[in-house]
């Protein structure tokens, strides 16, 4: 009978150090808060066309340069990017005035042509276009506020 005891003792749960409770906890907690983060992207201001599904509707209609922002609903980085670029007043108001901005999923079926026309394969993938369609530029991945309102000064027309 004192083996049992005492190989049942051996098992027994011991209690763990108030610091290891804490520590799971702060670590829940924090990677709670970076995940909401990562999913967040704010509303913004920016008149984005979704319902371009076909180069002729692309360049129709327009005497300004054309914003393709390429983009899916699982998307991290394009959720950074809309956080991070998008919201941002300066930028809205800039893309507001010099481009028509047009965001594209790519998981829509609608949108394979275009998709397909510009070999899209990652996304974020941010392109500009004139009005007949040709590229201007184009970048693969995301872009900080910087670079990006470079990318639409090189852009622009010129008067």
């Amino acid at each position: 009978m004192n083996k049992v005891a005492n190989s049942s003792q051996k098992f027994a749960k011991s209690k763990s150090h108030p610091f290891w409770r804490w520590f799971w906890l702060t670590f829940l907690v924090v990677s709670l808060a970076y995940a909401w983060y990562s999913f967040y992207a704010p509303s913004n201001d920016i008149k984005w066309d979704n319902n371009i599904t076909s180069i002729q509707q692309l360049t129709k209609n327009t005497n300004k340069n054309t914003l393709l922002f390429f983009t899916g609903k699982w998307c991290s980085p394009c959720r950074i990017m809309k956080r991070e670029v998008f919201a941002d007043n300066e930028v809205e108001k800039i893309v507001n005035l010099q481009v028509t901005p047009v965001i594209i999923d790519i998981d829509n079926p609608n949108t394979k042509e275009l998709v397909t026309y510009y070999k899209v394969g990652v996304t974020p993938t941010t392109i500009i276009v004139d009005s007949q369609g040709k590229v201007l530029d184009y970048v693969v991945g995301k872009i900080e506020k910087k670079k990006f309102l470079e990318m639409l000064s090189n852009s622009a027309p010129k008067q």
